[in-house]
């Protein structure tokens, strides 16, 4: 059905049902009900080139992420996009991918954002000296990050940071976890992390270093592994501590995936993880790797990486709805938000 018949239907003219389609105030709230019902009964879709010439807004919002870091492989990335694609449904918007080459990120951005094919853009995992900030500010696109800047970032100043993000409590989770291990009598506690150039590894590292030092114990830079978060490199790094003279009696994951590997070296080792190693892990709440079904199951600092895609998809949709809220006061207000992490404890961990 084209928007003429619909409109022939309802005996209004087209300028008046696609207003009503698409939530344009002067027109009624009777009208609007009237049109959203019959349009909805007739199975009537707007065609999205016509929808793009009546409102100026193209209908997609975009990602770029450099190819060399694999993103659409990893089971964290995947989730992240269902989250940020289960709102554009619903919004009958389209998402935009864009995988680049690393030296070519900053001029995607500026193309993309001046090729009019998008309505705003979703950034993520920031680094430290991150440069998107000062590029997307420049260009006139709604914008939003997953995550904050990097605390040693020169720009990092709190008078000034104007732009739009959402992030979890990366460092209060991690400094709760720490304490949990030491509250149960662990003092050498292994840290297996991403690089903290990576501002969510960056406040995890953070967290787990005040704990320690505020509870005494001495913060020993040995102890704390950074690579990429791939079960062997979680293997490999719970091998290595497992082989030293002194041996963590608890490690702390900065990710599921981790985990697995870290699990496994332990009982490779001989050992069995929760009664002779504890383990915490993050947990993003993957749906086919769930902390509560492994064997122990796992205490964990969760928070669903899914509900962060559709609340950072979320935000922007207002942002490219309504541009005055783009103004350096309402952003503050309205579009910077941490979200609290939640600590369940589990069997992975026990008593020294």
């Amino acid at each position: 059905m084209s928007l003429k018949e619909l409109s022939r239907k309802l005996g209004l003219s087209q300028t008046t049902v696609s207003r009503a389609l698409n939530g344009y105030p002067e027109v009624g709230a009777k009208t609007r009900e009237r049109v959203l019902k019959v349009a909805a009964e007739m199975n009537y879709r707007p065609n999205r080139f016509a929808k793009s010439l009546a409102t100026g807004k193209s209908g997609h919002i975009g990602i770029i992420f450099p190819v060399e870091r694999k993103l659409l492989a990893t089971p964290l990335f995947n989730e992240f996009l269902a989250g940020i694609s289960q709102f554009l449904v619903e919004k009958d918007m389209d998402l935009t991918i864009m995988p680049v080459k690393a030296e070519q990120e900053l001029q995607a951005y500026r193309a993309l954002a001046r090729s009019g094919r998008v309505d705003g853009l979703i950034l993520s995992t920031p680094q430290l000296n991150d440069p998107r900030i000062a590029c997307l500010s420049d260009l006139d696109v709604p914008y939003i990050m997953h995550g904050r800047l990097h605390p040693e970032d020169t720009v990092n100043d709190p008078d000034h940071i104007t732009f739009p993000y959402l992030d979890i409590d990366n460092q209060g989770a991690f400094e709760r976890a720490t304490r949990l291990l030491i509250d149960m009598g662990h003092e050498n506690i292994a840290l297996v992390n991403d690089d903290p150039y990576f501002t969510f590894a960056h406040h995890r590292l953070a967290g787990y270093r005040a704990a320690l030092e505020s509870s005494g114990l001495k913060f020993r830079p040995e102890n704390v592994y950074a690579d990429e978060m791939t079960e062997e490199r979680g293997f490999h790094a719970a091998s290595t501590a497992l082989h030293k003279s002194r041996p963590p009696t608890a490690f702390l994951a900065s990710s599921i995936i981790l985990a697995l590997g870290i699990k496994r070296a332990i009982r490779e080792t001989g050992l069995r993880p929760g009664r002779d190693i504890s383990i915490i892990t993050h947990d993003d709440e993957l749906p086919y790797l769930q902390a509560n079904k492994f064997t122990p199951p796992l205490t964990a600092v969760t928070s669903s990486i899914c509900r962060a895609g559709y609340l950072v998809a979320s935000k922007l949709h207002a942002l490219i709805e309504s541009p005055e809220l783009c103004q350096p006061a309402s952003i503050r207000k309205n579009f910077q938000q941490v979200l609290e992490v939640d600590l369940i404890v589990r069997n992975s961990t026990s008593a020294r």
